[in-house]
Order: C-alpha cells, then structure tokens, then sequence
C-alpha cells in the first residue's frame, strides 16, 4: 500500500454514517480526506493522508516543504538542480567575456617582467601597459549615474495624482521626506550598494536589484545581485517572460541557523559546503589579490539556489486550477551541495484570481542586447580598449628598443662570460672581437622609433571609441561667445545621444524599483516609521495606505535631463530669453531658479535688499500753489499774533485804569466824612465796559 494510503477498518464493525464528512486523528492532527476515501467490503475505508490538515489551515505564504513527501521534495530538488545547473552552462561564453572584460580596465597592476604565463606580454620585458579609455568611459558613466540616481537630498520624490489641498500638499511632504529618509538613514546598505550596481551596470550592461521583505531586518530591502549570481538561461529575453529565474546566494553558517531558527527555512541535515566559483569570481579575486579557495571548511559559505520557478503541486492549487495540472509559480530554496530543498513557497498574491508570479527583481540595463543580459562599455568599446593597449604597447617597446636595442654578435667575438652587454652611462665593455673590428664583430638591431603613422592609427581609434562610448569632450567653451543657446545645446545633446538613452533605462528601472518597495510598504505598513525617531508626521496604517494610494513614488532624476550640464544650458537658455523679453519674465524668479539648479541652499541670499523708491521731481504748478498756501498761513499767523498784543495791551490799559480811580476813592474817602458808605457804594458799582474794539 503507497506511503499516504492507509487501510482503516472499521470501528465496532459499524461504518461511517452516510452522508456525514470522515475525520480521523492521526499524531494528533484531524485530517478530513475529503473525497480520498475508498469504501472497503468489510466496512473499513482506505484514507489518502496527503491531504492538508484542517484545524492548522496553510497561510497563503507559509513554508509548504514542511507538509510535503520527501520523496516528493527529493524529485523537485533532483530537477530542479540540473536545470539550474543547465542554464549557469547556456551563459558560459557570456561570463567568460566577462571575466576577459575586467583584464581590459588595466586596474590591476602587472610586472613586465615574467614569463608568458603571469603576465600579459608574449616576451620578457614587454611592456604590460593598458589603455585606460575602457576604465575613463566606465568612470564617466558611473558618476554620472550616480549623480542623477542617487542625489544627497534622496532618490525619491512624489507626484500628486489627485486634487490638490492644502491637507495633501503636507502629506505629500511628509510621505516623500520619510521615504528618502528610510532609504538614506535606516536602509543604509542601500545607497552605497546601489552604487556598487550602477558601477557593475555600466562596465558589463547589467545589473540587477532583488526587492524582497527580509525576514531577520523586518521591513523590505532592495539589494543589488551581481549578474553572474542571478542565473537565467541566455534564451530568456526578459525576466517578466522567465519560467525559471534562480538567485545563487552565498550564506554563512551564521546566518543559516538564524534562517532556520525564524522558520524561513526547515531544519533540515545539509552536508558541509564546498567551495563554490566561477570565471568571474575568480578573475575579480586574481585582480583584489584574493584567494577565495583558502578558507576554513567552518568558514566555508553554503551555497543556496532560491528558484522561482513553475511547478505542478496540485495539492497546493488554489480552487479554480485543482485537478488542471497547471504549472504554477512558487518559489523554492534547495541546498546546492546537500540538494535538500529548505522553503517552498507559492510565489503569487493571495487575491490574485489568475495567479500570476510576483516580481521580486528589476534589471538595470545600459544598452539592451539580443538576449536578457545587456550590453555595457565592455561591449561598446572592448575591442577599441584591446586595440589602443596594442598600439601603446607597440610604441612603447619600440622607443625602448630605438634607445636600448639588441644586437648581433659574431660567433668568434661572443666567446665571453656573457652575452648581455649592457653598459651603464659614462661606462664601457671590454668585448675580445678575436681580431676582428668592433663594427664587424656587434652590429646593433636596425629598430625603428615610434612612427607617425602609428601615432595618427592610434588617434583615430581614440576618436571613435570616444564618440561610441560617449565620453566625447563637449567643448562648450569655444566658438563664438553670442551663439544661440539652442544651436550649444543641440551640440550637446549630439554628442551625448547614447548618456541620454542609458539615463532613460536607468531612469525606469529605478521607477520599477520604487513601485516595488511601494507594494512592500503596503503589505508590511509598520515596517515605513518602526526605527525612524523623527518622523515627519504620525503615521498610522490608514493615513499610510491613503497616502501611498493617493501619491505617486517616482525618482527625482528628470528623464529627459540625463547630465548637470544639460540642465545648466537649459537655464541659459531661460535667462537668455528673459533677456530678450524683460517685460513678460520676472527676472528675479529667473536668476532664483538659475542659482538653485548650479546647487545654491539659500540663493534668496544672494540678493540685495529691496530699496527705497525714490522721489519724483516737483511738479511746477504743484510748487507755486504750494507757495501761495504757505503765504497765506504765515499771513494768518502774523494777524493772530497781533491780535493777541492787542488784547494784551487792552487788558493792561484797563487795569491801569482801574488802578488810578481807586486812588481817587481813596482820597474821596480821607476829605469826606461819610467814607464808609461811599466806599461801599463804589464797590458794588460795577466797571464800566469797554466798548469793542
């Protein structure tokens, strides 16, 4: 009877009731086979137990190897391996262009003295110089790349899709400040590994990112893959139409038992790990001075084939394919060494009808190629790189040999110690010529100095290679100082077609990358602030999923600006425009936006404080009336002025009066005898008024 076929008879000798689902406790587990049941004669019933167990459902992306035969899981395993291994063989060729490729950048320094086994020259004492134009171009295009993908503010800015508000101004704000700072504070692997790609993607035409939720950092990654570990077969042109892509990873022992410990892998026995390269990894430890070989086997890294591939697990089907035979996507792990299969994983979204695959990897190309893998400055001027290090290598040698050449000596005049006549300045050789004349017996090699024709051979190769890799000097100095900034750019942009081109793929492949962490982040919501001690707002799931949702994640490269210099001659041209027509151009928001793309922080202090406006001239008519009133007012003045002496002089004039008839009464008083009541008289008599003036 097969392995999950068991024979149950019946209990008490009384079947199951009719009608009524079976379920059977089996190490504690209640199985319901659900039509794997197959009534005997005697009333027993024979159960299929592959089934899955009820009270412990399977999670959409739970670890499906810990439920599987492992028989069944030694088949997949078995395959898979060969395949994997099949398509590593179908890149050979590539990875060993590869490899020749890393010889071509001259970065690693050789003697020139040795045989032809250690060193690149086919005769002792050749020069074993190389041209540096493949390493000038590979410089050039990666800090170009860097310059535009990787700016020091962040990578990533948001577009509103919607309508704006005050409100989602802020939130846009907020959403693109944290999302920069989670890229450039708390993933901190990712700038300087991105950068480490770019470099990759330039000099062999592709690299390649892997965005995935990490379960030991608990939020999602996006870390680059050397494109010698991301194995596809060389038919595959896109990773989107791949039916089976396999990451190689190298995992320390370390690392591995974490793995296991999290349950992201099963535990299972593995053999230890042997020593694992290739072409590549072999040329870049010969050029770092390196021998990988040379480790402890407790050091020694476990080699992991995680494959997403297609496979038909039918028991692992969601409802509308059971029973189809459909080839769908999971993702497996298997042990290389061991081929014990450590995760497998249904590779497609849970609320996914169609089930299609989940994209976990982005490619970076720089110029694309027939098949996946694309075309760098390997390729573009690889052959141009081989010829101009031939050509410096000839000229070399040939002025070496025009100043120190060989010679031939008679067979008489060589009967010496040596042959190697090589006399120091201000110093000479005893040779015994046998009798015979000095110029008879060591005639000198006839080689000729560096020719003009070699020098001119070796111009143009430059020249050309120059103009296929895009790294041609634009001289933007020269010409006529008051030509048209439009003619200066067309120039620019003529000689720089393929930068602009590579920065549009570099462009939407960052996007694709984006649009990834963005789904991440919308899964795993907790995983954008958790670590981030000064957030720009108080995030919480609902405001996050109505951000991410309303918002756009973009990078903040301009696709159609590829370099620096093409945005400073787009503002040229700005300004020169506002100059033609001053009155249709604020000229100071002009020169504001000139100054902050040359990289001003604070250009608005760079400006002069805002003057005074200055006083118009009089008007003359305005002057005389101004005049005239002034005559007038001083006029009023002076009347009031003396109007108020006149009335001093009056009031003074009528207390004198005053004065002088109380002395009268006085003396009235003395000669008279009725004083008293005259005295009194007088008083109560008022003064007479004055008349008015």
């Amino acid at each position: 009877m097969a392995d999950n076929l068991w024979n149950l008879g019946s209990t008490a000798g009384t079947p199951a009731p009719a009608g009524e689902d079976i379920v059977i406790e089996i190490e504690g587990n209640a199985v319901s086979p659900d039509g794997g049941v197959t009534e005997l004669a005697d009333g027993g019933v024979t159960v299929d137990l592959s089934l899955e167990v009820d009270d412990k459902p399977t999670a959409h992306f739970d670890n499906l190897a810990l439920k599987m035969d492992s028989n069944e899981m030694s088949r997949i395993a078995g395959e898979l391996v060969d395949a994997i291994e099949t398509d590593d063989q179908s890149r050979a060729e590539w990875l060993s262009t590869r490899a020749k490729g890393l010889d071509l950048l001259g970065i690693k320094l050789e003697d020139a003295k040795g045989d032809v086994g250690s060193t690149s020259a086919p005769v002792e004492g050749m020069s074993v110089v190389r041209h540096p134009i493949l390493l000038e171009a590979v410089l050039m295009a990666w800090a170009n790349a860097r310059a535009e993908l990787l700016p020091a503010s962040g990578p990533v800015k948001v577009v509103d899709t919607g309508q704006r508000s005050p409100e989602g101004d802020i939130l846009a704000d907020c959403l693109e400040k944290d999302f920069n700072t989670y890229l450039t504070v708390k993933a901190r692997e990712y700038v300087p590994d991105t950068d480490r790609m770019l470099l990759m993607t330039v000099f062999g035409g592709s690299g390649f990112k892997k965005v995935y939720a990490d379960p030991m950092r608990r939020r999602p990654v996006s870390e680059s893959i050397d494109a010698a570990d991301l194995i596809v077969n060389n038919a595959t042109t896109d990773l989107r139409n791949a039916g089976r892509i396999t990451h190689r990873i190298k995992m320390r022992p370390a690392i591995m038992k974490r793995m296991k410990f999290l349950g992201v892998y099963r535990d299972a026995d593995l053999t230890p790990p042997s020593v694992e390269t290739n072409v590549v990894e072999l040329k870049e430890a010969s050029i770092e001075g390196i021998n990988i070989e040379s480790q402890r086997i407790e050091d020694r890294e476990h080699t992991l084939y995680e494959c997403y591939c297609e496979l038909d697990l039918d028991q692992f089907a969601p409802r509308q394919f059971k029973g189809e035979g459909l080839l769908l996507p999971f993702r497996v792990t298997i042990d290389k060494d061991s081929r014990e299969i450590l995760e497998l994983r249904r590779n497609w979204d849970d609320e996914d009808e169609d089930c299609e695959p989940r994209t976990t990897f982005v490619h970076y190309s720089y110029v694309p190629g027939f098949g996946l893998y694309g075309w760098g400055l390997l390729h573009l001027l690889g052959n141009s790189a081989a010829a101009l290090t031939a050509t410096w290598r000839m000229g070399l040698d040939t002025a070496m040999f025009a100043n120190f050449p060989g010679f031939l000596i008679a067979k008489l005049a060589a009967r010496q110690q040596t042959n190697e006549l090589r006399v120091a300045a201000g110093s000479g050789v005893v040779v015994d010529t046998q009798g015979l004349p000095i110029n008879q017996a060591v005639m000198p090699l006839p080689y000729k100095d560096t020719t003009q024709g070699l020098l001119g051979m070796m111009d143009k190769i430059l020249q050309s290679a120059q103009r296929v890799g895009g790294a041609t000097e634009t001289k933007v100095g020269e010409g006529k100082q008051d030509a048209p900034v439009g003619t200066t750019i067309a120039l620019i942009e003529q000689a720089t077609k393929v930068e602009s081109a590579v920065h549009k793929n570099l462009h939407q492949a960052q996007s694709e990358e984006f649009q990834l962490l963005a789904n991440l982040f919308r899964e795993d919501p907790e995983s954008f602030w958790r670590g981030n001690k000064k957030p720009a707002t108080d995030w919480d799931k609902t405001k996050f999923i109505a951000a991410i949702n309303t918002y756009g994640i973009t990078p903040v490269a301009d696709p159609n600006t590829p370099s620096h210099l093409h945005r400073l001659m787009k503002a040229t041209a700005v300004k020169q425009l506002q100059a033609a027509n001053p009155q249709l151009y604020d000229a100071k928001n002009v020169d504001l936006q000139v100054l902050k793309i040359m990289g001003w922080d604070n250009p608005e202090s760079l400006f002069a404080p805002p003057q005074a406006p200055a006083s118009a001239p009089p008007d003359p008519r305005m002057a005389k009336v101004q005049v005239e009133a002034q005559a007038k007012m001083d006029e009023l003045k002076t009347r009031a002025v003396l109007a108020m002496a006149d009335a001093q002089e009056k009031q003074k004039d009528r207390e004198l009066k005053r004065e002088i008839a109380m002395v009268d009464l006085a003396r009235t008083l003395a000669v008279h005898p009725e004083a008293e009541r005259l005295a009194q008289q007088t008083i109560a008599t008022p003064f007479p008024a004055q008349p008015n003036q």
